[in-house]
């Protein structure tokens, strides 16, 4: 089948580095493989064969917003947090989900006659504006940014499928597997967010902000940036951290400034 809807962009590769900013005169292109109903179980083909060679997996994603908070005694942040999580994740329905995979040096998959480096971004059919309980200032900033959820509707990922997919995808339930995201809700220690960040890190940007291929792509060059830069080459401190659900592990911010 068909791959549909390529965004594709020409960005500097950084020696050891499969994307960024900054950094030697070589250049790759950088596709973003949008994936649908139509093409999913393609998609999926590829993604089992990358994933042992690029098992550090940066996600991102886009949904309708925060729609409610929860009530009570709560024993720590931490827990508020959780609550909060938990029940807009129980009520909302994903619009998008994307996910980079990168080797050990940090280097994207590349795919195709072209070999072009890649990233994968997953459009859901199962939320509905007309229907569904959302934040507007949320649908309405991923409106501007490109996402059309009538198409999303009509052509989009069933999740159900997707699941069962990923489940036998060697992407999840594997130890081998890292995964690194960014939490811009609660960081408040990153003023402005995933873009500020990228700033900040001189990563350059692939396809539309707000978007859940590209902001995962920033994320994963960021992470490699970080981890050169302040990590001394080492994550073990930060494995399994979700910023604002480990208050206790007593896990030390890295403020930018």
């Amino acid at each position: 089948m068909p791959m549909s809807d390529p965004t594709a962009a020409v960005i500097p590769k950084p020696g050891g580095i499969g994307v960024g900013g900054g950094g030697g005169d070589d250049e790759e292109p950088v596709e973003i493989r949008e994936v649908w109903a139509d093409n999913l179980e393609e998609e999926f083909a590829l993604i089992r064969d990358v994933v042992d060679e690029f098992p550090f997996v940066a996600m991102d994603t886009e949904f309708p917003g925060i729609v409610c908070r929860p009530v009570g005694a709560f024993r720590s942040p931490a827990d508020y947090n959780y609550a909060t999580l938990k029940a807009n994740v129980d009520m909302l329905h994903l619009i998008q989900l994307g996910l980079t995979f990168s080797s050990p040096r940090g280097e994207l998959p590349a795919l195709g006659p072209g070999r072009r480096r890649c990233v994968w971004q997953f459009n859901f059919r199962e939320f509905d504006d007309a229907r569904d309980i959302f934040a507007s200032d949320s649908i309405e900033l991923l409106r501007r940014s490109g996402i059309d959820f009538r198409r999303n509707s009509e052509r989009g990922v069933d999740a159900r499928r997707f699941a069962e997919l990923l489940m036998s995808s060697g992407v999840v339930l594997n130890d081998s597997v890292y995964w690194v995201t960014f939490h811009a809700g609660y960081d408040f220690g990153l003023h402005g967010g995933l873009n500020k960040l990228a700033e900040l890190l001189d990563v350059e940007r692939v396809g539309e902000s707000h978007q859940a291929g590209s902001d995962s792509l920033v994320t994963s060059c960021a992470f490699w940036k970080l981890k050169d830069s302040f990590f001394a080459g080492s994550t073990e401190k930060y494995a399994g951290v979700l910023y604002g659900l480990n208050a206790e592990n007593g896990v030390n911010l890295i403020i930018l400034s």
